[in-house]
């Protein structure tokens, strides 16, 4: 899997700090107060669904943080198919220990399996076609990191991570800057004056649009947004390799082989994110 620049040990200890302070607060007293302090167990990870596995990685650094000295032997890695009755890994040490980093680290590998899943699936839709599968924006709140994360596991594409890592200039910015060509040149100028280096993507609605694009220049892709796959068609002509393409609008399993035909480089797919199913498993002592 390529580096993911999002990805460092910073940002990934950040998201487990703020996770065990959302869900331990002050202290785990289930654990606390009926589990001897000292006593030593293990525990496996069972999986109970079938797809792909994500989240081992998260899962290793869960447990190492809320205890170094667990022990973590791992069966399967990120980006494993799965079945039920396999067994994804075992740990083993303070048993307090164990039972306080458990829920995080099944919330975090059931519903990033679960995206890794449906994202390897869209994947098989299209992988003949020279179109690459993008996420989205449309994530959890203070869940991206992992939910992104995911998707890579499951051999999609991330687009940007937020706000601040790529311009995206939607249908509000224009409408709100007075036009395509009002917005791109606002842009490229405010990038300069403040000594930015971000790459620039325009979101048009019609032909109309994606001539306006190809008559201002400056950009780096075009998203052609809830485009017929007949537009689709045209506006790939149109732009003829000047500047990547993106569609994206309501794109679903049964829409997608249809609109990577057309040409474009890039599908992004918002319900990658914010419309699956979590696969079931389970954390069980031994």
């Amino acid at each position: 899997m390529e580096q993911l620049q999002y990805l460092t040990e910073e940002s990934i200890s950040d998201f487990i700090t703020s996770a065990l302070l959302e869900d331990v607060g002050p202290g785990d007293y289930s654990t606390l107060a009926s589990v001897p302090k000292g006593a030593q167990k293990r525990a496996r990870l069972l999986i109970k669904d079938t797809g792909i596995l994500a989240g081992i990685e998260l899962a290793k650094r869960i447990f190492k943080q809320v205890d170094p000295l667990l022990q973590i032997d791992i069966q399967l890695e990120d980006g494993a198919p799965i079945k039920q009755q396999d067994i994804a890994f075992t740990v083993s040490g303070n048993a307090q220990s164990i039972l306080t980093a458990e829920r995080l680290v099944l919330n975090c590998m059931q519903r990033m399996s679960g995206i890794a899943t449906y994202t390897h699936y869209l994947n098989s839709l299209i992988e003949d076609t020279g179109a690459k599968l993008l996420d989205t924006r449309k994530t959890t709140p203070n869940f991206r990191l992992p939910e992104k994360w995911a998707v890579a596991i499951g051999g999609g594409k991330n687009h940007r991570f937020g706000l601040y890592d790529l311009v995206m200039l939607k249908d509000n910015h224009i409408d709100y800057a007075g036009g395509i060509s009002a917005a791109i040149t606002a842009t490229k100028d405010y990038l300069q004056q403040n000594n930015l280096s971000l790459a620039i993507e325009v979101e048009t609605r019609n032909l109309e649009e994606v001539k306006e694009v190809l008559a201002t220049g400056g950009i780096r892709r075009i998203l052609l947004d809830n485009m017929s796959p007949a537009m689709l068609r045209e506006a790939v002509k149109l732009i003829d390799g000047r500047f990547e393409t993106e569609a994206s609008g309501g794109i679903t399993e049964e829409t997608i082989r249809e609109i990577a035909e057309t040409g474009v480089d890039y599908i992004s797919v918002g319900a990658l994110t914010h419309s699956l199913k979590s696969l079931d498993m389970s954390l069980k002592a031994f």
